[in-house]
């Protein structure tokens, strides 16, 4: 079956040189008409490429959020036992025992016995709920790993800021004149 375009041809109502040139027009604009779709689908893949490579990105993301405060929580879970099961019990009396809490001085009414063995270092305070335990002090090393902001008073703590006190003698430079009167 031949075309309408042969048909005019043979009929002698068209030209050949003119049928050629609509051809030619004819398979140019397919051909740009076929680039553009695949521009175009080029185009909408790598969008669509771009747009899961975000979201596995958001997700990695989330997931690792997700994993930092599930490693918190189990942080929190272990201090808070290992001080439930630690803590002493009677450790109430009538001598005072202060320590700080970040600026703020506060004071346990304590036992003296109690009191010695915070001074000696064998026993340390720590924030514990609403309030303040005293437990041993190798449960307090392992809870300083955990978390170290929890441990409130040790006896050891206070010695470290004393040496670098010591270490950062200002007048270590000025010598003190030997006649010097007072």
């Amino acid at each position: 079956m031949a075309s309408l375009q042969d048909q005019l041809l043979k009929a002698g109502l068209g030209d050949k040189k003119k049928a050629k040139q609509i051809n030619n027009e004819k398979r140019k604009k397919d051909k740009i008409r076929r680039k553009s779709k695949i521009v175009e689908k080029d185009e909408v893949k790598e969008s669509v490429q771009a747009q899961l490579e975000a979201k596995k990105a958001k997700d990695r993301e989330l997931n690792a959020q997700a994993k930092e405060e599930a490693e918190k929580k189990e942080i929190v879970a272990q201090v808070r036992q290992m001080i439930a099961i630690n803590r002493l019990e009677n450790f109430r009396g009538d001598v005072e025992f202060k320590f700080t809490d970040g600026s703020t001085i506060k004071q346990l009414l304590v036992r003296e016995q109690i009191k010695n063995h915070l001074l000696e270092n064998r026993l340390a305070i720590v924030r514990f709920e609403q309030g303040y335990e005293i437990i041993p002090l190798p449960v307090a090393d392992k809870i300083a790993q955990r978390d170290a902001e929890s441990i409130l008073y040790r006896a050891d703590m206070y010695d470290e800021v004393k040496e670098q006190e010591d270490e950062e003698d200002w007048y270590a430079d000025f010598e003190i004149p030997d006649d010097l009167t007072w």
